[in-house]
C-alpha cells in the first residue's frame, strides 16, 4: 500500500462533525456556548487534521486516537475563543511603561471610580443645574486648568491626535516651522512629518539635525507661516555638539510676528522629576507659564493615567479646535475621562500622586528595597521550584514608552538559569500560563526586574514556574 493509500485510509477514518457534537465532553461545552460555536470548531479541529494527513503526517491513527484528538484541538479553540484577550499580566520587564503590555498602571483610585460611579448610566455631558448638554471634557479640564495654570484644556484620544487637530485647527493650508532636529518618529513608525501632512498643515524644516538657532526661525518667517512647533524629544536624545533654541525665545519670535507658538512636551509631566536625580523634564505649568499659547502631551506618560492627549492653552484657541469637525473622531469617552478625573486629582496634593501614582511609585522606588525584594524572590524560587539555578545580579530598568530616554534606572535582577531546557524555552512557558508573565532573556538567563512587580505577582511567579517545572523536593 503506498504513501497516498494509507493517507486516503486515515481520512475515511475521520469522526463526522455530528458524531462529535454527540460525544458527552462536547455536549457539555454546546451547554455553555450553543450548538453553533461549537460545531464551528469542531469542523475547523477536523479541517486542520484533514491537512495533517494530506500533508503526509498523522497518517496510521486509528479512529479514537483520531477523535482525542480532535476533541483535545476543539477544546484549545473553545478556550482560546472565550477567555478575555485583554487580561492581567505580570510585567517582570523592568520597563515601567510597556506599551505591549498596557503602558501605565492604573492607579487603584480610578478602578474603585470606575466600579462605584460607572457601573450603570453615568454623568457624561449633562449639566445637572440646567439639564442641558455640557462640555463632557469640562472636569478634566478643571483639574488642568487648576493644575497647569492655563486658560482652557480640551482632552482627545492620544499626542498624536492631540497634535493633528491642533495643526490642522490652526495651520491648515499653511506653514508651521518645525526644529529638523524634532522630527522625531513615535512608536509604530508614526512620524511627526506624516502627522503634519495629514493634518493639512505644511512643513518648513529649519536648522541642521544637531544644532538650530533662532535666525533659522527667524528667516524662516513668510507671510503664510502660521505657527512655530516646538517638540521636546521625550523618546530620544541628540548629545555633543548641540544646541536648540529655549522655548522663551521661540515665543518672543513667534509673537512679535503674530505667529502661534505650539508646545508638543511629549510625556507630560505636572512634577518636576530633576528634584529625584532626573534630567529636567518640561512640566505643562512650565510651558504654559513661558507663553506657548498651546501645549500638547500624552495622559498616561508621566502622568500615569489612561492613554489619551491633553491639548492645554489659551481659550481662544482651545474653543477652535472643540468645534473642529476632527473633534468628534479622535474624542475619548467615559471611561478615559473618569480615569484622568481621578488621577488628575491626586496630583493636586504632590506627596499624594507620588505615593498613589503606581509609574511614579516604580519611578521612584529606592534601590535598596529592589534589591531585598530581589533577594527574597530568588531565595524563594531556589527552595520551591525544581530544575532551576535562581540568582541575583546589578541591572537596569527603563521608563519606556518614549519617556526619559537614556536615563537607566539602577535595579537588582533576578536571573533564572533552568537546567534542561534553554531560556527561551521557558520566557516562552511564562507568557503562555494563564496569567501570562513576560520576562528578559540576556546571556542565557531569564531575568525578572522586580521593580515593576506589583502586589501578589510573586506568588503568580512562582506558581507558574511551579506548574512548568515541577515543584522542589
Amino acid at each position: 500500500m503506498t504513501k497516498q493509500d494509507d493517507s486516503s485510509a486515515t481520512l475515511r477514518r475521520l469522526p463526522s462533525v455530528d458524531a462529535l457534537l454527540r460525544d458527552p465532553e462536547l455536549e457539555k461545552r454546546i451547554a455553555g456556548l450553543g450548538r453553533t460555536v461549537v460545531a464551528n470548531a469542531i469542523r475547523q479541529a477536523i479541517e486542520a487534521l484533514r491537512e495533517q494527513i494530506s500533508a503526509g503526517a498523522e497518517v496510521g491513527l486509528d479512529e479514537t486516537a483520531m477523535r482525542q484528538g480532535i476533541i483535545t484541538d476543539v477544546n484549545c479553540r473553545l478556550r482560546a475563543m472565550t477567555e478575555a484577550y485583554y487580561r492581567k499580566v505580570v510585567n517582570a520587564t523592568g520597563i515601567i511603561l510597556h506599551t505591549g503590555l498596557g503602558r501605565a498602571v492604573l492607579p487603584a483610585q480610578v478602578l474603585e471610580q470606575i466600579e462605584n460611579t460607572l457601573e450603570g448610566y453615568s454623568l457624561l455631558q449633562t449639566d445637572t443645574e440646567t439639564g442641558k448638554r455640557s462640555k463632557r471634557d469640562g472636569r478634566v479640564e478643571q483639574l488642568l486648568q487648576q493644575l497647569t495654570g492655563a486658560e482652557a484644556a480640551t482632552v482627545v484620544n492620544n499626542n498624536a491626535a492631540a497634535t493633528s487637530i491642533v495643526l490642522n485647527t490652526v495651520a491648515q493650508g499653511k506653514e508651521v516651522i518645525v526644529s529638523r532636529g524634532q522630527l522625531v518618529e513615535i512608536g509604530g513608525s508614526f512620524r511627526l512629518p506624516d502627522v503634519m501632512a495629514f493634518s493639512g498643515a505644511r512643513l518648513v524644516e529649519v536648522g541642521t539635525t544637531n544644532k538650530t538657532h533662532a535666525r533659522d526661525y527667524v528667516n524662516a518667517v513668510t507671510e503664510n507661516t502660521a505657527a512655530i512647533l516646538r517638540v521636546h524629544p521625550s523618546n530620544y536624545k541628540i548629545q555633543g555638539f548641540t544646541s536648540e533654541v529655549p522655548l522663551d525665545e521661540l515665543v518672543e519670535i513667534a509673537h512679535t510676528r503674530g505667529l502661534i507658538v505650539i508646545d508638543d512636551v511629549g510625556a507630560g509631566a505636572l512634577i518636576d522629576f530633576s528634584q529625584f536625580g532626573f534630567e529636567p523634564e518640561p512640566t505643562l505649568a512650565e510651558s504654559i507659564r513661558t507663553g506657548a499659547d498651546i501645549v500638547t502631551s500624552s495622559a498616561d506618560k508621566l502622568i500615569g493615567a489612561s492613554q489619551g492627549g491633553i491639548i492645554l492653552g489659551k481659550a481662544a484657541l482651545i474653543n477652535a479646535i472643540r468645534k473642529n469637525q476632527f473633534a468628534r473622531i479622535v474624542r475619548v469617552g467615559k471611561l478615559t475621562l473618569a480615569a484622568m478625573e481621578a488621577t488628575l486629582k491626586l496630583f493636586l496634593d504632590e506627596s499624594l500622586a507620588l505615593s498613589e501614582v503606581p509609574t511614579l511609585r516604580m519611578l521612584r522606588r529606592d534601590t535598596s528595597d529592589i534589591t531585598e525584594h530581589a533577594d527574597r524572590l530568588a531565595s524563594h524560587i531556589s527552595k520551591t521550584v525544581s530544575g532551576i539555578v535562581a540568582s541575583t545580579l546589578p541591572g537596569f530598568s527603563q521608563m519606556g514608552s518614549g519617556s526619559l530616554p537614556t536615563q537607566d534606572l539602577p535595579t537588582t535582577l533576578v536571573a533564572l538559569r533552568p537546567e534542561k531546557s534553554g531560556p527561551e524555552s521557558l520566557a516562552a512557558q511564562l507568557r503562555q500560563y494563564h496569567t501570562p508573565v513576560f520576562t528578559r532573556i540576556q546571556n542565557d538567563r531569564v531575568l525578572i526586574d522586580p521593580r515593576t512587580l506589583l502586589n501578589g505577582d510573586d506568588k503568580m511567579i512562582l506558581e507558574a514556574l511551579i506548574e512548568i517545572l515541577g515543584r522542589s523536593h
